[in-house]
């Protein structure tokens, strides 16, 4: 296979100028091309308004490729050989009973696939429902009914990414091909093809939200096991080792205890009830740092002149932005979880407390953008200095957000935030919010450090995106769940102080997103693998 670097296009090119601009760079007749795949496709905003893509292809050409390099002489065309992703053999210790896996977002849903792919038939317990019923649940939550803490934005199938942007791009480094192949697989699961070779991909919440349908359709075909409403809720050791589980499942009275010599603990970061159980076990669970802070929305139009130089570009979609910001007290600002065109929603998961996070249709066809923007804080912030004290400091900030919005989302404008006012009413920026919401004085829902962070962070991303310190951008509170606020120490086979007891994912501190959960699912899966063999089939 040939690779061709930097192949620049104007934005809304066809696939002709596609096709001969890569000929021209190969110096090769049209006719000598097989097939042009893209690898990669990143925009050029420098020049705006004037916009350009920057592909990576890989090209399959008639002829040896040797001479059509040597012909080229062009460093940004060579010689390419894929390195696929290989799953490992069978190792030769047995397991007498199957896998469990705790949880059912991208960790647990992946690692499941790659364990019944080869054939170890796991159980999946999930705390919440499948993704159709759990929709409905945190619909009717945005509408005003009731909270479910075991079904809503944190809990279900899928995960809190189920109600995100669903964004697929990950800074862990891959040499394996994880990260490629998660991307097949969701392409393969109904999610456009292009995730394949965009620099920014992402799926959206509706999309999302039926291709984890079709990944439990898949594991449930290979032999797993899927039980939702099943709440993991004890483990038990003899001798360090794993020997059983205890849960809890929805209209079964008293407790299940299953066998097994192999959890999967894919929790995710909100959990905290089986955080504070396994706090109690022979583990090794330190806080961790994470950050914390407030959605801000501007109109997407704005963000969009900044990136692209105009108001709307046909064909390209909503600009993101990607901001950062070191104050003086050396605390790092920037901006998470960015989702253009989307919506802020209630991501509440207990009573008495309230949390936010963006979410985004594939389309990404909102009139605003919204993004965290986040605070560092470290173990040092925390109340206590137990493991569990990242905790309790999120379980404060929500519950002040709870009594700033009296039990809805507390929403300021940005100007009246940097006063410490109430604001009385919204300014241009209309609210795209999902669940109920009331003016109040979000100052009182941070520490004073944080909102000062905040506002010297802000008034200088005005100075990088004009417009963005406007006084009537719309904040809303509080982003608490950005990461775990604890990681549970695993050794390099995965495993926990307690032997048959795998970490993983975002709930375990190994993980900040779909992707790079996803991946650490399978590197759980193919430690098992390497190590056992299922004695039980």
């Amino acid at each position: 296979m040939i690779r061709i670097n930097q192949l620049k296009l104007p934005v809304g090119h066809t696939e002709a100028e596609f096709r001969k601009k890569a000929a021209k760079m190969m110096r090769v007749p049209l006719s000598g091309i097989v097939s042009l795949t893209p690898v990669r496709q990143s925009l050029d905003a420098r020049k705006k308004p004037d916009l350009y893509y920057i592909y990576t292809v890989d090209a399959a050409v008639a002829g040896a490729e040797t001479e059509i390099i040597k012909r080229a002489r062009n460093m940004n065309v060579m010689i390419h050989k894929e390195t696929e992703y290989r799953f490992p053999e069978r190792g030769k210790e047995a397991l007498f009973h199957r896998p469990v896996i705790a949880g059912f977002g991208p960790a647990g849903m992946f690692c499941g696939l790659m364990l019944a792919r080869a054939g170890y038939c796991p159980l999946i317990l999930e705390r919440g429902e499948d993704v159709d019923e759990r929709t409905k649940r945190v619909r009717a939550f945005w509408e005003g009914g009731p909270l479910a803490p075991e079904s809503n934005v944190q809990f279900g199938e899928g995960g809190a990414g189920t109600f995100s942007d669903g964004k697929l791009n990950t800074l862990v480094r891959d040499p394996g091909g994880r990260n490629r192949k998660i991307l097949e697989t969701l392409a393969w699961a109904g999610a456009d093809p292009a995730i394949l070779y965009m620099s920014k991909p992402h799926v959206g919440t509706d999309v999302l939200r039926g291709a984890v349908k079709q990944i439990r359709e898949e594991i449930l075909r290979l032999g797993g096991e899927i039980r939702f409403r099943a709440r993991l809720e004890d483990i038990h050791e003899e001798a360090g080792r794993l020997v059983s589980v205890e849960v809890c499942t929805e209209g079964i009275s008293g407790r299940e205890r299953i066998q097994t010599g192999a959890l999967i603990l894919a929790i995710g970061h909100s959990a905290r009830d089986t955080f504070a159980m396994l706090a109690q076990k022979d583990l090794d669970i330190q806080p961790k740092a994470f950050a914390v802070g407030l959605r801000i929305q501007h109109p997407q139009s704005q963000i969009n002149l900044s990136q692209y130089g105009r108001e709307a570009v046909d064909g390209l979609g909503a600009a993101s932005y990607k901001l950062t910001r070191t104050v003086q007290s050396g605390r790092g600002v920037y901006s998470f979880c960015m989702c253009p065109g989307g919506f802020v929603v209630n991501a509440s998961s207990e009573q008495g407390r309230v949390a936010v996070n963006g979410m985004s249709n594939h389309d990404r066809a909102g009139e605003n953008a919204n993004s965290a923007l986040i605070v560092t804080v470290t173990p040092k912030d925390f109340p206590d200095q137990t493991a569990l004290g990242g905790v309790r400091f999120q379980q404060r900030l929500e519950e002040a957000a709870f009594r700033c919005g009296a039990g809805k989302i507390p929403v300021q404008l940005y100007g009246d935030f940097r006063a410490g006012r109430v604001s009385g009413a919204f300014g241009d920026v209309k609210p795209a919010i999902l669940g109920g919401f009331s003016f109040g004085n979000l100052r009182e829902t941070l520490p004073e450090e944080i909102s000062g962070a905040l506002i010297e962070a802000v008034d200088y991303f005005g100075s990088v995106i004009q417009g963005f310190d406007r006084e009537d951008a719309i904040l809303a509170g509080v982003e608490s769940r950005t990461s775990s606020p604890l990681r549970i120490l695993r050794d390099r086979g995965m495993e926990s102080k307690i032997n048959g007891l795998y970490p993983c994912g975002e709930g375990a501190g190994y993980a900040g997103g779909i992707m790079s959960a996803a991946m650490d699912g399978m590197r759980a899966a193919e430690a098992l693998v390497s190590r056992y063999y299922p004695a039980y089939v």
